[in-house]
């Protein structure tokens, strides 16, 4: 069985060695291209335990992009702040991101993907082109930040549902293991209520980097012994994502809250510190 802990460490380790590269941050990295990580559900929820990772975070991440939300205000009632550094590099005054995740995952000029996913899975589970896109050439300029994860797949083979999801840029320390619990929690939520059991999680990872100033922070975690440490459980309660039918002016799905998402024995290690590099 295949622990993305394990792999998230030797990717982790692997590139304390690799080249250093510059990067837009101005900070320079360490960097690989081209790496996969993969992750058995059933060994439990790959909330990585070699150093605290903030549940509240994923979970609010995800929600806000399933509702379609592009807004601060929903992130700063749930106390996430790591996208105001690149709102604030923006310029932009209006409290919104631009056209990032959600609205592309709701209103991919007027098609709502996530609609279209959860309705596909339902009627032909089979397909192959149950597909998520965020990647909209026309509209990164009007974005604070261009989608870092942009794509994503899932595959349905008897009972067992998988996920993949490709990402152009991987900050390994501190972004990386959000991404990890994000999409897990996803794969979870469309299994939710149906005859299927989460798979495979897996990673499709482009320049994956650490910042120079987050060696130390790095090398402290890969010398950390988790080998005693289980991975936690992820308790869904409610309807999970309710499929409703309709149309642009009512989008037809019913996203469930975040009091329904518990974390469940979540032992890890303490917090290391890193600083959130976003360049000027």
């Amino acid at each position: 069985m295949t622990n993305i802990e394990n792999q998230y460490r030797a990717l982790m380790a692997n590139l304390l060695h690799a080249p250093t590269k510059k990067d837009r941050t101005g900070v320079g990295t360490k960097s690989l291209f081209g790496r996969q990580l993969e992750h058995d559900m059933s060994i439990g929820f790959p909330l990585l335990v070699g150093k605290k990772i903030y549940f509240n975070h994923a979970i609010t991440e995800l929600l806000w992009i399933l509702q379609g939300r592009t807004d601060l205000g929903y992130l700063h009632e749930n106390n996430v702040h790591y996208w105001d550094d690149d709102y604030a590099r923006s310029g932009r005054k209006d409290g919104k991101l631009g056209p990032v995740y959600g609205a592309q995952w709701r209103d991919f000029n007027g098609y709502d993907q996530l609609m279209n996913l959860i309705k596909g899975i339902s009627i032909d589970p089979s397909s192959r082109r149950h597909i998520i896109n965020a990647w909209r050439p026309d509209k990164l300029k009007n974005m604070v930040l261009p989608p870092c994860h942009y794509a994503m797949q899932v595959n349905i083979n008897d009972d067992k549902m998988d996920l993949m999801w490709i990402q152009r840029s991987a900050d390994v320390f501190l972004g990386l293991p959000y991404d990890i619990a994000m999409y897990a929690i996803l794969l979870e939520l469309l299994c939710h209520n149906t005859e299927y059991k989460p798979g495979k999680l897996i990673a499709q990872l482009g320049d994956c980097h650490l910042y120079l100033n987050h060696l130390e922070a790095a090398q402290k975690y890969v010398y950390r012994d988790v080998s005693n440490i289980e991975l936690p459980k992820l308790k869904i309660t409610g309807d999970g994502i309710i499929y409703e039918g309709g149309h642009r002016s009512n989008p037809g799905l019913k996203i469930p809250k975040k009091k329904q998402f518990k974390i469940l024995n979540y032992n890890y290690l303490p917090p290391i510190k890193a600083k959130l590099n976003v360049g000027k």
